[in-house]
């Protein structure tokens, strides 16, 4: 496929297309407006469903029903967009249905601001809606990566019949970068999956009980619900990493903040510093084994983040205490510079001497 220079919020929104999407129900929000404008003009040419809501209550309610149905379903929103739908994710969770869901976060809390932050961390990959169920989350750090991450989350969200989120921000929804878009996919039949609703009359009649369960069914569900996370564990989690095999210092950042990590990183490099990077492209499932195993070589690891700090906790939690863990966030939608984060590696070096000494 040709190279072409593409902005991430229309990339995300082409590559859904190209995966089969067949309906998206979305309301505008700033930072993410432009992938629903361009789904505003591309659905009806393609002859599919789009449909501007009232509101994000509204948005996600009507992604579930025609979730229900079988239809490759999405919607985008925001940050204070995406704790309005909170309820509706829990919805479609407890009904085993499949969807994608695009956040793409900025400054809070509250109403916030426009600019790009990582303040949804808590709030998607440890929340979500309530129930005890889990997403999978998916954080591209490029625009090729976002087109990649949403072309495939659509058959991972009919694999597991489960909420998959991409899970991006302000700087990679608004930059401009070369990329290559997918092929267009044949779409098939919602009605011919075994388990969707079809309200047709001659048909099988097909009924989701998950919802008004006694406490016996209840449990049930939520334990199988577990079971299917055990199984998404093993098998989907994702990172990267680069100039790991001798290195000392670790610096952790997902998403744009794994971006800046990397450029300090190789800052660090050149002058003289064993520093590398590591990056969870799957932020649930987290691929702690994959951290886990590199606790020991290091003597020190900084997390960078755009927010006050909480994908840290995973990254203590996969140490078990064995890795000093440090520090690094800007937040209210500061970007933080490679050059900070420097800084802030000698700071870490500097620090565990004296801990030495």
């Amino acid at each position: 496929m040709p190279t072409e220079l593409i902005k991430g919020n229309t990339a995300i929104a082409e590559a859904a297309l190209r995966a089969g999407l067949d309906a998206y129900f979305g309301y505008p929000i700033t930072p993410q407006t432009e992938l629903l404008e361009h789904l505003a003009r591309r659905m009806p040419e393609l002859g599919r469903v789009f449909l501007q809501a009232e509101s994000e209550i509204g948005a996600i309610h009507m992604v579930y029903g025609a979730a229900c149905a079988g239809a490759r379903t999405m919607t985008s929103s925001s940050s204070p967009g995406v704790s309005l739908m909170a309820e509706g994710l829990s919805y479609i969770a407890a009904s085993d249905v499949p969807m994608v869901l695009v956040d793409v976060m900025r400054g809070g809390p509250g109403l916030g601001n426009i600019a790009p932050a990582q303040m949804d961390y808590f709030q998607i990959v440890k929340g979500g809606g309530h129930g005890g169920y889990h997403p999978i989350v998916l954080a591209p750090a490029t625009v090729q990566e976002a087109i990649d991450l949403t072309y495939a989350a659509f058959d991972l969200a009919e694999h597991y019949r489960t909420i998959v989120v991409i899970l991006t921000d302000g700087c990679l929804a608004q930059m401009m970068e070369p990329a290559e878009l997918p092929p267009m996919r044949e779409r098939g039949s919602p009605i011919s999956k075994a388990w969707a609703l079809s309200g047709a009359k001659g048909r099988e009649r097909r009924v989701f009980t998950s919802v008004h369960m006694s406490p016996e069914e209840g449990e049930a569900f939520v334990n199988k619900c577990a079971r299917q996370w055990d199984v998404i564990t093993a098998n989907e989690r994702r990172c990267v990493s680069e100039q790991i095999d001798d290195a000392e210092w670790l610096l952790v950042g997902f998403g744009t903040a794994g971006r800046v990590a990397q450029s300090a990183m190789r800052a660090a490099r050149a002058a003289g510093l064993k520093v590398g990077v590591w990056r969870p492209i799957s932020l649930s499932p987290y691929p702690t084994p994959e951290l886990k195993a590199l606790a020991p070589q290091l003597r020190g690891c900084l997390v960078v983040e755009m927010n006050t700090g909480q994908m840290v906790e995973d990254v203590r939690l996969a140490f078990d205490g064995r890795v000093p863990v440090s520090f690094f966030g800007r937040s209210g939608g500061v970007v933080p510079l490679p050059e900070e984060v420097l800084e802030a590696v000698h700071r870490m070096i500097e620090t565990a001497k004296e801990v030495v000494c």
